[in-house]
């Protein structure tokens, strides 16, 4: 049997987050990453817009025949899952959110923050998910607008000022971090672009803040739900295929800083 193909979409680089995990958990799997960045950014437009662009890729994806898809974004896994999965039941569909309740299991202090987009925190999938967990802790959520977009233009400059600033003005919007009491021991990345600035946003926040992403759940969900190929030890690693409905450089230049990634980026237009 061969290795298996699998889908993955971001609305731009944020997923390669993802899919570095991913890669990792599945180093023979064979993968399809789409950035969606001429529709960009998601965080920021309304549900209508982020479900027709995740239906339009989901079709593209299924024309692929892959068998099973990864959305790796927050705010796509907020608006689009639950139809896509209704629409699609024959799909293997794994989404992302915000990772709550890790969080609440690992606070001492019982005071979490979590970042994301505007849209992610005002879905109705994000507040259920708090309900959820509301028993077991506080929460600070951050709605971060501008960060997925800075972070998406510093992988092709390298310049990562903007992103700095941002970073610097979300975290003091947020109160005082620390391990003493009242104070945000925990931060949730509620975005798949957030772990790419987890170094910044660590020099902020201090050494004993735990920051937690959703990347290597996501992985451990998706090689559970996927039938796994019988792969002998010694077999090459998977393939990787890029593809953006942008500017292909950007994506580029992030495959290339932060998984190593020399593959050309192609152009689709759906």
């Amino acid at each position: 049997m061969g290795a298996i193909l699998i889908g993955v979409f971001d609305s731009g680089i944020g997923g390669l987050s993802v899919l570095k995990a991913l890669r990792a958990e599945m180093p023979h799997a064979h993968f399809i990453y789409v950035a969606d960045s001429g529709y960009a950014p998601y965080g920021e437009r309304d549900e209508a817009h982020v479900l027709e662009r995740s239906r339009a890729i989901t079709r593209y994806l299924l024309s692929q025949n892959v068998p099973a898809m990864v959305i790796a974004c927050n705010t796509a896994t907020a608006a689009a899952i639950h139809l896509l999965r209704a629409e699609h039941p024959g799909l293997a569909l794994i989404g992302v959110e915000p990772a709550l309740k890790p969080a609440v299991a690992l606070s001492q202090t019982g005071r979490i923050g979590v970042v994301a987009t505007r849209s992610t925190l005002a879905s109705a999938k994000f507040q259920a998910l708090l309900a959820s967990q509301a028993g077991g802790a506080s929460f600070v959520a951050q709605a971060c607008d501008g960060l997925a977009d800075a972070i998406e233009r510093s992988a092709e400059t390298g310049d990562t000022a903007e992103t700095i600033a941002l970073c610097a003005r979300y975290t003091q919007a947020m109160g005082i971090f620390g391990t003493e009491n009242g104070q945000i021991d925990t931060l949730v990345l509620g975005c798949t672009h957030y772990p790419f600035a987890s170094d910044h946003l660590r020099a902020m926040v201090g050494g004993g803040v735990q920051i937690i992403d959703n990347g290597e759940a996501v992985a451990r969900q998706t090689r559970r739900l996927v039938p796994a190929s019988v792969m002998p030890a010694n077999a090459p690693p998977g393939q990787v295929s890029l593809f953006t409905t942008g500017q292909p450089q950007t994506l580029q230049a992030a495959a290339r800083r932060w998984l190593g990634l020399p593959d050309p980026v192609k152009t689709l237009l759906i």
